[in-house]
């Protein structure tokens, strides 16, 4: 199935429900990143958990930067998502690999570490982005975001999210959040009944290996509860997209300024840039630098003159 994300409501609009599935993404950032097991399934989840916090904004230009930052040896996770379904990502470490947990699961939490900050920005696209930082629970991700959500957004949650990853690469991956809405929040039978759904949500990756619609989850999540899918017509398409550019790449380095430039011509023969988002390499040579600095140099003089 394509990458996409859906939402729903259930309980008389009292149950929020969100679900994406972002497998091809997460494949393309592996190979982008050539991210181990370990860092796919950290980088997976993360992805996963902005789209769906994302998924709440209103304005098309919304985006969510969330930021995980750990003691562990991986770092740290960065991802950026936008309610048009574009999203990127990186880790700190992506060669960092660790032995599976005594349960045989990705040890996601040891590779980020258990002592650290989630760190959540708000984009509505204008005026000043709204942020937000909790400590990490574990470092897994998705129980640090439940406590964000918990804590942060005073919102009762309930959240999934999966990656599974082998030697063919990634073959299923994906979120879900369901959420009390706030008119709702004072009901303790339906916190009570959300509560009582939380070991379902286990089953999420399992479903999607199984290739299990979006719309077949819900139903078997809260089709008793007066399900009511909101974009059933037109689920939203996820995809991978970074706007790096190498115009952008030249207007960096022109920032550093002359003598910094020279000596790039001088040492180096010209500069070579990575994206962190996506991994995209940009070279400049010395001619092209020589070009940046007589730029600057012209417009040094006319702000002279």
């Amino acid at each position: 199935m394509a990458d996409q994300l859906l939402r729903a409501t259930a309980a008389d609009g009292g149950i929020r429900i969100v679900g994406t599935i972002t497998t091809d993404v997460v494949e393309e950032t592996r190979q982008r990143h050539q991210l181990t097991y370990v860092g796919t399934a950290a980088l997976g989840r993360a992805i996963s958990a902005g789209l769906l916090l994302v998924s709440s904004m209103k304005r098309a230009e919304s985006r969510i930067n969330l930021r995980v930052k750990g003691d562990g040896p991986m770092g740290g996770v960065m991802v950026d998502a936008g309610l048009d379904g574009r999203v990127r990502g990186y880790v700190d470490h992506p060669e960092i690999e660790l032995p599976p947990t005594a349960t045989g699961k990705l040890n996601v939490g040891g590779a980020i570490g258990h002592n650290g900050y989630l760190y959540v920005v708000r984009d509505v696209g204008y005026g000043q982005p709204y942020s937000s930082t909790v400590e990490l629970i574990s470092g897994e991700i998705g129980e640090d975001l439940t406590y964000y959500l918990a804590t942060s957004e005073q919102t009762p949650s309930a959240l999934a999210l999966g990656v599974h990853v082998d030697e063919r690469g990634v073959e299923a991956a994906g979120g879900l959040l369901l959420q009390v809405m706030p008119k709702a929040e004072r009901d303790e039978s339906l916190i009570s009944l959300l509560e009582s759904r939380m070991g379902s949500l286990a089953d999420f990756t399992p479903k999607l290996l199984d290739s299990q619609t979006l719309p077949e989850i819900f139903e078997d999540l809260v089709g008793d509860l007066n399900l009511t899918i909101l974009d059933d017509a037109a689920p939203m398409d996820i995809r991978f997209y970074c706007p790096c550019t190498y115009d952008r790449m030249l207007g960096a380095l022109k920032m550093l300024g002359v003598d910094e430039l020279q000596d790039m011509i001088e040492k180096d023969d010209g500069a070579e840039a990575t994206c962190h988002f996506c991994g995209e390499v940009y070279t400049a040579d010395s001619n092209k630098l020589a070009d940046l600095i007589d730029d600057l140099k012209k417009q040094r003089s006319e702000a002279l003159n």
